[in-house]
């Protein structure tokens, strides 16, 4: 492969480090530029391929330095930093994002565009939303329990506090009912914006065709294709749905050496969050697979009898997802196995 000069720049919010790597692998010149000078001078450079690291900003930059015919390279910060010489500084960095790019061994993160970015921000949002959901209910059902009072499991117990506050006989104070109450109202605003962005999500996938495509598959609701393609982007930093697979982590994990080859769990790779979503998409497939007939659901059943439940669903969400890296990357459809 033929090597070309690679920038490397480390990014930031005001002060910016860029180094020249030359196609044989010598050290260029290096520059510290400010935010306003950083587009003025790469415009002026020959075409060649810049390198940014992953992180904040870096899919912003990478769409205007393309604009000016740059083939921009983003890395994954963990595989930068194994190139990491001497002390860290900002002109150190920049040295090990050139050297990562210039190796060329690393799989790269594709350029998002807006509208990309505005899909993952509404996924991202939503599951901040749920977290914060989460945390406030437990916190209140810990209040409760300091006064003997104890809620279930589940959102719909929560629906009892209204019932507990107007409740005279239990141990609440006029100051921890109003205390509950403001905490009770803050739930229920947030339980109110997560719907809204259950909704949204829900009508950006039908207005999508390639969410639409991957809808058709099992255990792919609206949500679970949303979060997938919001992570996937068209596919196209990989070469098959293994690669895919094994990017999300739902491979075997190694550990082998001097021809002993073991494998051991699956490696949990990738997007833990994106993952969790394809794994609960599979369960739920699983649980109705023994009532069903077709070849998919055979072929889960067999597996649970063989390897248990929890392997039949690691499996199945491998199997789904290098089945929609082929529907975003290739552009098919869905074709179920006919026996």
């Amino acid at each position: 492969m033929k090597k070309h000069t690679v920038i490397g720049v480390d990014l930031a919010k005001q002060s910016f480090a860029l180094v020249e790597l030359k196609p044989n692998g010598q050290d260029g010149w290096r520059k510290t530029l400010r935010r306003s000078q950083v587009l003025r001078f790469l415009a002026r450079q020959p075409c060649c391929t810049v390198a940014l690291e992953a992180c904040a900003g870096a899919h912003y930059w990478g769409r205007q330095i393309q604009a000016f015919g740059h083939e921009v390279q983003i890395l994954p910060p963990q595989h930068v930093k194994a190139c990491l010489r001497g002390q860290k500084n900002d002109y150190n960095d920049a040295w090990a994002i050139a050297e990562t790019c210039h190796n060329g061994r690393v799989r790269t993160v594709r350029v998002k565009t807006v509208e990309q970015q505005d899909q993952q921000l509404l996924i991202q949002q939503r599951r901040q939303l749920i977290g914060e959901q989460v945390r406030l209910g437990n916190q209140i059902r810990a209040l409760l329990m300091e006064y003997g009072l104890v809620l279930a499991k589940g959102k719909a117990s929560l629906a009892r506090i209204p019932e507990l506050l107007e409740d005279g006989e239990n141990e609440l104070g006029p100051l921890s009912r109003q205390i509950l109450q403001r905490q009770y109202r803050r739930w229920r605003a947030l339980r109110e914006e997560l719907a809204w962005y259950d909704r949204e999500l829900k009508t950006q996938a039908k207005a999508d065709d390639t969410c639409c495509r991957l809808s058709e598959l099992p255990g792919f609701g609206p949500i679970v294709s949303q979060v997938f393609k919001g992570w996937i982007g068209d596919g196209k930093q990989l070469k098959r749905g293994r690669d895919a697979s094994a990017a999300l982590g739902l491979v075997p994990r190694q550990h082998s050496t001097g021809g002993r080859h073991v494998l051991l769990g699956i490696s949990k790779r990738g997007d833990r969050y994106v993952r969790a979503t394809v794994i609960h998409g599979a369960r739920s497939v699983v649980q109705r697979a023994t009532r069903k007939e077709d070849a998919l659901s055979r072929w889960i059943n067999r597996l649970v009898q063989t390897r248990g439940y929890n392997k039949a669903v690691v499996a199945l969400a491998n199997k789904l997802v290098r089945m929609a890296w082929v529907i975003v990357a290739r552009g098919e459809r869905y074709r179920p196995a006919v026996v």
